[in-house]
């Protein structure tokens, strides 16, 4: 007999207590301080490199909420280790199994500045097909924009 696995929907009605989050994308694309903003709170350096998947936890609005942080496709560099590019896709395709039953959504972060190529275009259909068809059906794009916050109580 097959164990019992947890499944999102209790009948017809969608089992909304819970978000299961899976950032991809570029190095420096902003998904550690994407993670921090869906989180509300400082889970994820955003200053050290992810170079395994991080999953972190938390409660936003009485919602239960995991994301997890993968590596950036250009965090393997080839001249380190010439199985980078297969390490990538381990990470990647363990990045499902870090939140079961499954992510409801892959969020692809794109820093505003970056230049969407051919070849960044091909690296993405590669990684989002690693992760089978169904994910391009739970995929958002998420623009990062680094903007100066300032604090009313900090101007003079």
């Amino acid at each position: 007999m097959a164990a019992e696995r947890p499944h999102p929907f209790r009948g017809d009605v969608p089992n909304l207590s819970d978000l299961r989050i899976v950032l991809l994308g570029n190095r420096e694309a902003g998904k550690s301080s994407a993670g921090n903003t869906i989180l509300g709170r400082e889970e994820f350096d955003p200053d050290v490199r992810t170079l395994q998947c991080v999953k972190r936890q938390g409660e936003v609005a009485g919602r239960q909420i995991t994301v997890v942080d993968t590596p950036g496709w250009k965090d393997y560099d080839l001249s380190y280790d010439r199985d980078s590019p297969n390490l990538l896709k381990q990470e990647i395709v363990l990045s499902v199994t870090l939140c079961p039953p499954g992510p409801h959504a892959f969020l692809l972060v794109i820093h505003e500045n970056m230049t969407f190529t051919e070849a960044e275009r091909n690296d993405t259909s590669s990684h989002l097909n690693l992760l089978g068809h169904g994910a391009w059906k739970h995929s958002l794009v998420l623009f990062i924009q680094e903007t100066p916050i300032s604090c009313p109580q900090h101007q003079e």
